[in-house]
């Protein structure tokens, strides 16, 4: 139900920026999350490089960052073994994707497993030397697609019993995101945008 609806938001608002109803590229990355005491310990792992015990948000967003596909492992899952099930998933729904950029965490056997699909994977890196923060080509649009889907509260953190429950948080703080954009609707915000002054 999410997805269909997802899909149909993304076409309306993609069509309203000016591009095809259907994209051509996309882009994969992996956020871990810490987990709260009401999930099971089965459906979650230790993701040994960032230090987190908790479960990872897969995603696939276009150029735009608008997301195509979710899935939600157990946080010591590969980025490459959840990457496979993606492109799968991204074939077989969005038949005109042709080209997927991903970062460094995904391994060579994906670019090739990418190529009998045939899509093109470009894995791209920070450039060695680099401090602070840089935005990589590309990439940045699913970065900020994750910052957006973080302004949901409940998306802070995953609260959720089951994985397919965090999926579908994540379809609705994302449908709850295009409708705001589709009717030109500012994040709500605990800010008074009119200050009252003092008498």
């Amino acid at each position: 139900m999410f997805t269909q609806l997802n899909g149909l938001l993304r076409q309306l608002l993609r069509q309203k920026e000016g591009r095809d109803a259907e994209p051509s590229a996309c882009v994969i990355d992996a956020q871990s999350v810490k987990t709260s005491t009401s999930v099971h310990a089965s459906s979650q792992g230790i993701d040994a490089g960032k230090r987190i015990v908790g479960r990872k948000r897969n995603i696939v967003t276009d150029t735009i960052g608008l997301l195509l596909s979710v899935l939600v492992t157990a946080a010591s899952v590969q980025d490459s073994v959840a990457g496979t099930q993606l492109l799968d998933q991204v074939a077989a729904e969005h038949p005109r994707i042709r080209k997927v950029w991903v970062d460094g965490g995904y391994r060579q056997h994906l670019v090739e497993h990418a190529a009998t699909l045939g899509i093109d994977m470009q894995i791209t890196q920070r450039k060695p030397g680099t401090t602070g923060f840089t935005p990589i080509p590309k990439r940045w649009a699913v970065e900020r697609t994750y910052g957006w889907l973080m302004l949901h509260r409940r998306l802070a953190r995953d609260y959720e019993t089951l994985p397919a429950h965090s999926e579908a948080m994540i379809h609705i703080a994302m449908a709850d995101l295009m409708t705001r954009r589709l009717t030109s609707e500012n994040t709500i915000s605990w800010r008074d945008p009119t200050p009252q002054t003092k008498r």
